[in-house]
């Protein structure tokens, strides 16, 4: 990878998420600066007009307690989803929100559900499942991150505190795991040793011609071998005269 395309892929690890989280926080801006109420294009379920929710929900939030607690997680996620899975990344944002979504209007209750945190659920459901099934260490210590620090959040799945959607949480559980099936090809693999490459012979590896058969150092061997001789010839001269 050239320095272009580093810098490319750099920032484009950072800047989505951000961009993301900006506009989010603008709309929030807007709402509260103007005196909006956005919260009436949120999902409500089983109604025509309810659907529109499914796009516009994610970037409406009821206070900034609310939207806080959102924002960060999904920078984290959405950071780690771009650095591990870019050619998918973009797939599971915009079909996160819209799975998910349609899955709040099915399952949910006749509320108005707003919030980016059915995606949050579908990056946590997705990075854990994805990381399990792609067998790759730094994969696997991801997901284990993952639940470490949002592993609380599946109690929120269920119905245990009231002004909360639980259905919008358990929508993005599931649409996760179907993800992290459906993609289960496109996995981040990890980069191979030269030993484990095909074609490796060991005999022409210029790291292993240091050693011989018993694991021990030629070179420093010879270097003893050499400056013990120059001390012997030393000795020899000295005595000579």
């Amino acid at each position: 990878m050239n320095n272009k395309e580093h810098f490319k892929f750099s920032t484009g690890v950072v800047a989505y998420p951000i961009l993301f989280v900006l506009i989010i926080w603008i709309v929030f801006w807007a709402e509260v600066r103007f005196g909006f109420n956005f919260s009436k294009y949120g999902v409500y379920p089983q109604t025509l007009k309810g659907l529109r929710g499914i796009v516009l929900s994610p970037f409406i939030h009821g206070d900034i307690q609310h939207i806080y607690h959102n924002t960060i997680p999904l920078l984290v996620l959405s950071t780690s989803l771009f650095y591990f899975y870019r050619p998918i990344a973009w797939k599971v944002l915009v079909f996160g929100i819209l799975l998910s979504g349609f899955f709040t209007w099915c399952i949910g209750r006749p509320s108005y559900h707003i919030g980016i945190s059915g995606l949050i659920y579908v990056l946590v459901s997705f990075t854990f499942f994805k990381g399990v099934f792609a067998k790759h260490y730094r994969l696997i210590a991801l997901s284990l991150l993952v639940v470490f620090l949002y592993g609380s959040m599946i109690w929120y799945a269920i119905p245990i505190e009231k002004g909360i959607s639980w259905e919008g949480h358990l929508s993005g559980l599931i649409t996760g795991l179907l993800f992290a099936l459906f993609f289960r090809k496109e996995i981040a693999k990890p980069k191979k040793y030269v030993w484990e490459q095909e074609g490796y012979n060991e005999d022409n590896d210029p790291f292993l011609k240091h050693f011989d058969d018993d694991g021990n150092f030629i070179e420093q061997l010879e270097s003893d071998e050499s400056q013990e001789s120059s001390t012997i010839s030393y000795t020899f001269k000295e005595n000579k005269k």
